[in-house]
């Protein structure tokens, strides 16, 4: 999987992470620690376009799980694999969408995964790249 980072230039400083190939077990832990980098360094809202991903498995789930309680302010330990990581997010998903991390223009194929899981009522889904960056102020 490639990950191609950018920042918008709106009033509010949000990060675009673009997410190309399959975010399964084989590219999961990168797309976290490229995450994590950016929240250590300070970025607080992040836009994950996922117009090139082509594939989500259970470990790119967790993987965005994981990225959500980072982006929270909630976790800085390891991260459990697969559906372990899924089951506990029932509890958190009746919380409301996420604040700090979107998504964008998810195609049919991963919207359907998100659903499956319940990730449609956990993080904000958009179409467009306006109102996603505009939803972050």
């Amino acid at each position: 999987m490639e990950i191609i980072i950018s920042q918008s230039q709106d009033s509010s400083p949000v990060t675009i992470m673009k997410l190309q190939g399959a975010l399964d077990g084989s590219s999961y832990q990168h797309f976290i620690d490229e995450a994590q980098k950016l929240y250590v360094a300070g970025t607080r809202n992040l836009l994950l376009d996922m117009s090139e991903l082509t594939f989500l498995s259970s470990a790119g789930l967790a993987g965005l799980h994981r990225i959500a309680r980072v982006f929270n302010g909630e976790d800085h330990t390891t991260i459990e694999e697969g559906w372990s990581a899924i089951h506990a997010m029932g509890k958190e998903r009746d919380s409301g969408f996420q604040k700090y991390v979107k998504l964008l223009n998810p195609s049919e194929k991963i919207l359907d995964v998100l659903d499956t899981v319940g990730f449609k009522t956990f993080f904000e889904i958009f179409t467009g790249t306006d109102a996603a960056l505009a939803s972050f102020q």
